[in-house]
């Protein structure tokens, strides 16, 4: 079927449209407010009623030209029009025909034209029929998936026949944008107006396809994200009505302490990456709980919060001096501290130091009394035990469960980055297969190394050069080398009788009262009877037993107070009769020497843990074959010494006046009291060169006098450590004479005089100057000094005496 006649120009009105395209065939109706366009109706209805109408290509445009409208238009018949009060006018029409603009003028009344009629050329009435059926079946699936179409549309759809009217009724109802319209109205071929509005319409099928496909997943997604939505709100509701929530977020408190804190560029980063993390994971999985909990750590370290230092040296004098009697090492030292500080300020670096000394000296509470006297955050880790180097640094994020380490723990819990953190016990850590904690430590307290501490967990670098560490230690010899160079050692010695009168009297009896309900009553006892219980009671380097003991006597009378039910205000005035029915008999001597002179006996001074201790050293003879046997579970070191010791013994027998045969026909005991305990260390060397000489040469041993030395097998004698314990020991055992190496003379300036106080100390650079002094000789003088002097021992002779 097509289109007959000629060309066809009119002149007729024309109205530009904004933002819609008319067709041929469509009954619309239009509201008109242009003053021009209100005209080209007017004049309309006075000629034929016939206008002409084409789009803009601008709808902004007031008043278009030639080049602001488009070629091809559609002409149309009104059919009805209506003035409306807003002087707008309604109008209805109906599109004819498509037409050509062949002239254009804009006058200041309105717009005329000159159309000119399109006219379809032939047409193929298969290809039109083939094409006919292909856009109905496909227009019937874009109203399925279009539901703004009326589906009633395909019943008048189905019954039109001419392939133009087909055209462009469906083209009306398409969602298409007005260039796309436009392509389709300029389209005079019926046959290609028909193809293209195929293309068309399949296009517009894939894009509703996909638009639905996008709408049913974002719905899918929407209806999750409104389910946990909502569950959470009720969740959320629930835990506010039994008040486990505030009215903020978690996350939403978590961003307002991120922007408050001060916190490293790096660090700040972490957080805000974990917290975007942790927006994206649903509440309740587990790895949220992991994230929640680091951003909670982070933001829990006091990255740049610092507490002012106080650094007035009398204010440490006087709070160390009301806590602490004597340790006068470890306060200069901390006075030194604040000095410095005073002078630096903050720039200084933290300070690494290790009080290294018997349990009970006080090493713990002097360290928390330093933090108060500066007044910074105090807090202490225990090592004891430790053997898992994740304990110091911390476990890896992949690891169920993990945490920061104890060093990050201590700073969170103290709250500053500059807290005084004391490491309790640092001897007692060992390791495992699971890592050396003291390999991790090396980097704790490194001063070139702290500033960028890492710990696994934090991921992030942590200053610790401000923070200042102090350590605790029985025994230095199990602290590894590398680690023990870190610090700065100061040995805490133990306590004096008169050092541990001044402490009980000041500070643990007072205490004792007051922990055991006696502040309302006066407890006293005299200097006699408190001395009797730190002689008489226990027998320790620090005063942790003495503090015991002093409890146990305010627990007595806090019951004889309940008992008796007494009177507030009664005095307490402990004899030494009441001592021994509070504490039983006096468990130690007073003295632990021997009255008497002894053959192959001699008082040894030892170091351990707890403090000096008298050691004695036995050796006996006895008819054999040379056999020599060394008992008293000594340690390779004091086995080696007693050895060295014998080989110089057997080195000077001539001059001692004995057989060299003497040696393959008798037996050599050498043995150490109380077997069960553990004695090793180098100082007994003069000590078992004096027992042998005894016992082989007879010649009995001053017991009021004690000595500590290492020798050589030529007779040297090698200094020791640990002297202010071991003149203590000897003070407490009441020796008088006490020899030490010569080397060790420098050391003597150091020692407290009320130690040093009724001890004879003899420094001695060779071993004969020991057996001078040991050895009860009459001419001592004249001891070993030629060969053959001496009389030869005889099994008979009790003594040794000098030939004249």
């Amino acid at each position: 079927m097509s289109d007959k006649g000629s060309v066809e120009t009119k002149k007729l009105p024309l109205l530009p449209l904004r933002d819609m395209i008319i067709f041929p065939h469509m009954v619309v109706p239009l509201f008109v407010g242009r003053e021009k366009s209100i005209h080209a109706l007017e004049e309309a209805s006075k000629n034929g009623n016939e206008l002409f109408l084409v789009t803009q290509k601008d709808a902004s445009i007031l008043n278009p030209d030639r080049e602001d409208v488009y070629d091809t238009g559609t002409v149309v018949n009104i059919i009805q029009m209506l003035r409306l009060p807003d002087n707008t006018v309604k109008v209805l029409i109906e599109g004819k025909y498509r037409a050509k603009v062949s002239k254009f003028e804009s006058k200041p009344e309105g717009y005329w034209s000159e159309v000119e009629k399109c006219v379809p050329g032939p047409i193929d009435q298969v290809t039109i029929e083939a094409t006919i059926r292909s856009i109905k079946n496909i227009f019937e699936q874009y109203v399925k998936l279009n539901k703004r179409i009326p589906p009633e549309l395909l019943m008048s759809i189905s019954s039109i026949t001419d392939p133009s009217r087909l055209a462009d009724i469906i083209v009306a109802h398409l969602s298409m944008k007005i260039p796309e319209k436009q392509e389709i109205l300029e389209a005079v071929d019926v046959e290609t107006r028909l193809q293209l509005l195929l293309e068309k319409m399949q296009g517009e099928i894939e894009i509703i396809n996909v638009e639905r496909r996008i709408r049913s997943r974002v719905k899918t997604q929407m209806e999750k994200s409104q389910k946990e939505y909502y569950l959470n709100e009720q969740m959320n509701a629930i835990q506010k009505e039994l008040g486990q929530k505030d009215e903020k977020s978690e996350i939403q408190e978590m961003e307002e302490k991120l922007a408050a804190k001060n916190m490293p560029v790096e660090a700040k980063e972490k957080v805000e990456k974990e917290l975007k993390k942790l927006k994206s994971m649903s509440p309740m999985s587990a790895e949220a709980a992991v994230v929640r909990n680091y951003i909670d750590w982070m933001l829990g370290l006091p990255w740049f919060e610092y507490t002012e230092d106080n650094n007035s040296v009398a204010h440490a004098r006087e709070t160390l001096d009301s806590h602490h009697y004597g340790m006068e090492d470890v306060k200069e030292r901390i006075v030194e501290y604040l000095a410095v500080r005073s002078l630096v300020g903050n720039e200084g670096r933290g300070t690494i130091l290790c009080l290294s000394g018997p349990p009970g000296v006080g090493k713990t509470s002097i360290a928390r009394s330093l933090a108060e006297s500066m007044g910074r955050e105090f807090y202490r880790i225990s090592l004891g035990g430790v053997k898992d180097e994740s304990e110091i640094r911390g476990h890896r994020r992949t690891y169920v469960g993990a945490m920061p380490g104890k060093i990050m723990s201590a700073l969170k819990k103290a709250g500053t980055s500059n807290p005084v953190i004391l490491l309790d016990e640092i001897d007692k850590m060992s390791s495992d297969m699971r890592g050396d904690p003291a390999a991790a430590m090396l980097e704790v307290l490194d001063p070139e190394q702290n500033k960028n501490f890492s710990d696994h967990y934090i991921e992030v670098e942590y200053d610790l050069s401000k923070v200042m560490f102090i350590m605790t230690a029985n025994d230095l010899g199990k602290i590894p080398g590398p680690l023990r160079d870190r610090m700065e050692i100061i040995h805490v010695s133990g306590y004096t009788p008169v050092e541990k009168l001044q402490i009980g009297k000041k500070y643990l009896l007072p205490k004792a009262c007051k922990n055991n309900g006696l502040t309302d009553w006066s407890v006293t006892m005299s200097d006699l009877v408190m001395t009797d219980v730190i002689r008489g009671y226990s027998r320790e380097a620090g005063v942790r037993e003495f503090e015991r003991l002093m409890n146990t006597v305010a627990r007595k009378i806090a019951t004889e107070v309940v008992t008796n039910d007494v009177e507030k205000g009664k005095k307490f005035n402990v004899t030494a009769k009441q001592l021994a029915k509070y504490l039983g008999p006096r468990k130690y001597d007073g003295t632990q020497i021997e009255s008497e002179p002894q053959i192959g006996l001699v008082n040894g001074l030892a170091w351990t843990s707890v403090g000096g201790e008298l050691l004695h050293i036995e050796v006996v003879t006895t008819p054999g074959n040379g056999k020599i046997q060394i008992t008293g579970k000594l340690g390779e070191v004091m086995t080696e010494s007693a050895k060295a010791a014998l080989s110089y013994v057997r080195s000077i027998s001539a001059r001692l006046g004995i057989d060299s045969e003497w040696f393959n026909k008798n037996d050599i005991h050498i043995h150490a009291p109380e077997g069960a305990t553990p004695k090793d260390g180098p100082s007994a060397g003069i000590t078992m060169v004096t027992a042998l000489t005894s016992a082989i040469a007879g010649i009995p041993v001053l017991q009021d006098v004690a000595m500590t030395g290492e020798v050589t097998i030529r007779g040297r004698v090698l200094p020791i450590g640990g002297l202010k314990e071991k003149l203590l020991a000897a003070k407490q055992a009441g020796v008088k004479t006490v020899v030490v190496p010569a080397k060790n003379a420098k050391d003597l300036p150091e020692i407290p005089a009320e130690i040093k106080a009724g001890l004879d100390i003899h420094p001695v650079a060779h071993v004969e100057e020991v057996l001078k002094l040991a050895l009860s000789l009459n001419e001592p003088e004249k001891f070993m000094q030629h060969v053959g002097g001496l009389k030869v021992i005889t099994p008979d002779t009790d003594g040794y005496e000098v030939a004249n």
